[in-house]
Formats: C-alpha cells, structure tokens, sequence
C-alpha cells in the first residue's frame, strides 16, 4: 500500500483552544477513514487540516506526493459549482433543475455530493454526508463511495453507514487521535478492550502504590520511634540513632523507586464517559385537537408539492412526517408556522404554544455569543442557562465564544437550549439528530419519550422515529395522508434489522463504558446478547 500522508505531532490551537494535540497518524492511498468523536472534538477541523484550510501550530503534515483535495461540506448556504455536477447522476439522484437556495436540505447535500464526485481526483473528504439523506440516497452515496478509485476521508456520526463503507476508524478524544483499522463496529468492539485494560491496570497501580504508602507509613513510624529513643535511653542512643538513620535510608530508597515506577509505567484513570442530559417541559395544554387540515394544496410554480383531502393531529400525539428527498416536508412545518402560502385549509389550536426547531444552523446570530444570546438578569436566571450548557457539553470557554466558531453539532445544541428553555407544548423537529453526537441523540430520544404535549418530527433516522413517536404523516406520489403505525410496519425486515442494528450499537458503547462486572455491565452484555440473537433470527428469514 502507497502511504499518501505522515502527520508528526501535530497540535492544533484555534481561538486560544487546544483542538488537537500531539497527532501522529498515516494516510494511505485507497482508505477510507471515519473520523469519529462527540460535538465539537475536532472532525471538521481535522478535515480542513487535510484540506489545507489550516496550518498546524506546531508539527508538519507531510503530504508523500502532489495531492489535490475536495472538501464537501456538511451545510453550504451558496454554491455555485453546480456546472461540475454530472447531468445523468443529478437525474438519478433525483436532483431537481431549480435553484440552490429553493432545494431541500437533502436535495442541497444531493448537489454538492454529485458535483464533488464528479470533480474529486485524488482525496475526497465528506463532512457528515448522510444529514437530510433519505435510505435511497444514502444507498446511492455507499455505491458511489465503493466505485470511487481515490482516497476518502468521512467524519460521520452515522454508525450503521460507517459500518458499510469505512476501512479505518480514527477516533479523536480528549485532544488526541487513536487509529484503528476496520469499520465502526470493530473499532468500538477494540477500544470497549483497550478501557478495560487500562481499568484493570490502574486498579493494579493503585493497590500497588496502596501497599508501598502501607510500608512507607509503618518505616516512618519506626523512624520516628527510633528516633525518640536515641534522645531517651542512655546508653542506648547510638544504636537507635543508627537503626533510625537505617530505616530513613529505606524509606527515601522505597519512595525513589515507587516514583521511578509510576514514571515509567504510569497509568492514567479511565476517562470519565461523556454525558448530555436535558429535560424538555410542556406548558398545560387545552382543547383536544392541535391542528387540522381540510382539502390543503401546496404547489411550487406549476408544480403540484402534496394535497391533502383531511386529517386531524390532536393534543399530545407524537407523528412522524416522513416521506423522500424533496417531497415537502419542510415545507409542511413551515405552513403549520404560518411562513408558507398554500390553498385550503389548516386549522391551528389558538391555546396551542408551538416551537420550531428548523433544521438550518444559519439562522443564529453567528457573530454572537452564547454569554449575548441567553443573557438573563438575575443571576438565578444566568445559573439556569449556565447548567443547562454545561449538560449539553459545553464548557466555560464556549460562553464568550462566537457561535461562528462552533461546530455544526454544537450549533444544533444551541438551538435545542433555546428550545428547551420556551416549555412550548408543540414540537415541530425538522430532522433535529442531524450533526447531533450519538450521546446527545439519545438523550434527546429519552427526553421526547417523556415529553407530554404534541411532536411532529421530520426525520431520516428511523430508529428516532421509532423511539419517539407513533402516528405517521406520510408525502407519497402528491398526497398527504395520516395514519397509525400498524404492524404491518414492524414486520419490515430492514426497518426491524436497522432499528435492532442501531440499538445495538448504542449498548455497544454503553457496555464499552461500564465496569467489568457491575450491575449496570450484567444488564447491558445480556441485551446485547439478546439483540444479537434478534438480528441472527431476522437475517435467516
């Protein structure tokens, strides 16, 4: 294999933050490499490290021949390189003729994928390619991946996609980059050893530095005795002087050696795991429907979007908007908020208090700060903000930071502490898990399970969908129809398979973060075991 790239200790330092520290990793020609790691650890910026956008503070990035990068961002709010884009992928990834700035967020990331494979050379570098994607275009971008012939370079979140397409795992955390070769699954299966290991061995240090304090303390209690009783006993005081002046001997002897030890084989404590926790309140709600539609039409031009003869959301349902690429869905929230014309009828409950989580993270004041944005009067009200930062992930230095600075996933969880701190009793979520570490996607799961007032969610993750809500309202072929979720549903093989994958996935992570042999470990390793046995059953079939 042609090593591409040798990175030597390279550090990172943007906005006076260590970003990355001390990086020491190889590229070799025909990888595909997942970049992993919770909100703001470094993805984006180790992208626009091989990208050439930044220069390392300290190390050197030593490229072994000419490289030309192509960089496909995960959100781009212009782009005017759609003449690169190849006419006949465009129409199979059902791209639409029309302008950039009037696509879907999922038709959008379409365009600029197709654009960049067909200009793409060498190096392709993919930043969260699979956010707005329906299953058939992130199909088509795992069979576009395979076909590619160059080097590629994806930072993903993605855990079943990364499984499918990733050679290599470089998995950055606490400022440092480990390497690992396979996919996802086998990455996390190799890391969940390696913190077991290191567990073990620092509860072995830690007995050991036990037992030698144990033996340093009795020394020194035998010194200082010895040494009281060469100032009383006559006659006697040479011999305890000497065994004092012995053991104090032994003592700075064992001590230099214990030092010497941990120096040389120090163990660092596991990592404590990352967390994000929040709670979403609903207001009191009043009346028993929320919303209903009669005979609503929504056309773009000439072009018919959906219609929808009549169907009615009450208080407290929890529905899914699904439907492709390009169908309508964010157009749908967007009348029920009042910003989109349409013909017909949409009644909105007037006690209803409805908030919106938009999918674009453009839409913050991204000169601002967090410290401006949540500014409260009373200290009481800035503790509240404050707390609530710091369970999404945040720390102190991200409140005085412009949220220009900030990744796309912690954007997201600006947005979301804006709509926590509302306690509205509607959720209208346009694809709310996109840039969302796996962490702060099930904390946000757990939450809207026990969330009591209204959801409409759009979204591509269906194991989300699945955890969260139960009714559905589906775009297909220019109508908008609502109905429960039936079994029929539950009895789709892929669906089913994807959902358990998931899951799966996340107790993998969870296990790999428990202690070996604790309750909370016993539980997870038997439903781990127990999904295993589910997916094996479903595959026969």
């Amino acid at each position: 294999m042609i090593e591409l790239l040798k990175i030597h200790d390279v550090t990172l330092e943007f906005e006076q933050v260590v970003l990355l520290q001390n990086v020491r990793l190889s590229l070799t020609e025909g990888d595909v490499v997942g970049i992993v790691g919770k909100n703001g650890a470094g993805k984006s910026t180790l992208l626009h490290l091989l990208n050439g956008d930044m220069e390392p503070s300290t190390g050197t990035m030593q490229w072994q021949r000419h490289i030309t990068p192509l960089y496909i961002q995960q959100e781009q709010e212009t782009y005017d390189e759609t003449s690169y884009a190849n006419a006949e992928l465009l129409a199979k990834w059902h791209v639409p003729d029309n302008d950039y700035s009037t696509l879907s967020g999922g038709e959008k990331l379409k365009l600029r994928l197709v654009a960049g494979f067909s200009k793409a050379k060498d190096l392709l570098l993919l930043d969260e390619p699979t956010n707005h994607l329906d299953d058939a275009s992130i199909q088509l971008l795992i069979e576009q991946m395979k076909a590619y012939k160059g080097t590629i370079v994806v930072a993903s979140h993605d855990r079943a996609f990364l499984d499918k397409v990733a050679t290599k795992i470089w998995a950055i955390e606490n400022k440092e980059i480990r390497a690992y070769h396979g996919n996802y699954t086998y990455y996390k299966k190799v890391r969940a050893d390696e913190r077991k290991a290191q567990q073990h061995a620092y509860e072995q240090q830690q007995k050991k530095i036990e037992r030698i304090e144990g033996q340093l303390t009795n020394l020194t209690s035998w010194s200082n005795k010895a040494h009281a009783q060469s100032t009383k006993q006559e006659g006697f005081k040479e011999y305890h002087r000497v065994k004092a002046k012995r053991t104090d001997s032994q003592i700075k002897s064992k001590r230099k050696r214990l030092e010497q030890e941990l120096k040389t084989a120090k163990v660092e404590q596991v990592a404590k795991p990352y967390e994000v926790q929040f709670e979403i309140h609903a207001t009191a709600k009043r009346g028993k429907r929320f919303l209903e539609a009669t005979g609503i039409e929504k056309r773009i031009g000439n072009k018919l979007l959906f219609k929808a003869q009549h169907f009615t959301i009450m208080h407290g349902e929890k529905v899914a908007l699904i439907g492709p690429n390009g169908a309508g869905k964010t157009t749908f929230l967007q009348m029920v908020m009042g910003k989109e014309a349409y013909d017909g009828k949409l009644w909105l409950s007037p006690t209803a208090s409805i908030g919106y989580l938009s999918q674009n993270v453009f839409d913050l004041p991204l000169m601002q700060t967090p410290a401006q944005i949540f500014h409260r009067a009373t200290f009481e009200d800035r503790s509240v903000v404050q707390h609530l930062m710091k369970q999404l992930g945040f720390t102190a230095v991200h409140w005085e930071n412009p949220i220009d600075t900030m990744s796309m996933g912690e954007r997201v969880k600006l947005k979301l502490m804006q709509f926590i701190l509302q306690n509205k009793d509607v959720l209208l979520l346009d694809e709310p898990t996109n840039h969302l570490d796996m962490e702060s996607r099930e904390q946000l799961e757990a939450t809207l399970q026990q969330f009591t007032g209204t959801i409409l969610a759009v979204s591509h993750d269906q194991y989300f969908l699945q955890q969260i809500t139960d009714e559905q309202l589906i775009i297909e072929d220019g109508r908008l129809k609502k109905h429960v979720v039936q079994q029929e549903i539950q009895q789709d093989n892929s669906a089913v398979l994807l959902a358990l994958e998931t899951e799966r996935q996340a107790v993998l992570g969870k296990l790999s973060l428990a202690q070996l042999g604790s309750e909370q470990y016993m539980k997870l390793d038997q439903r781990f075991n127990e999904l295993t046995k589910e997916i094996n059953v479903l595959k026969t079939k």
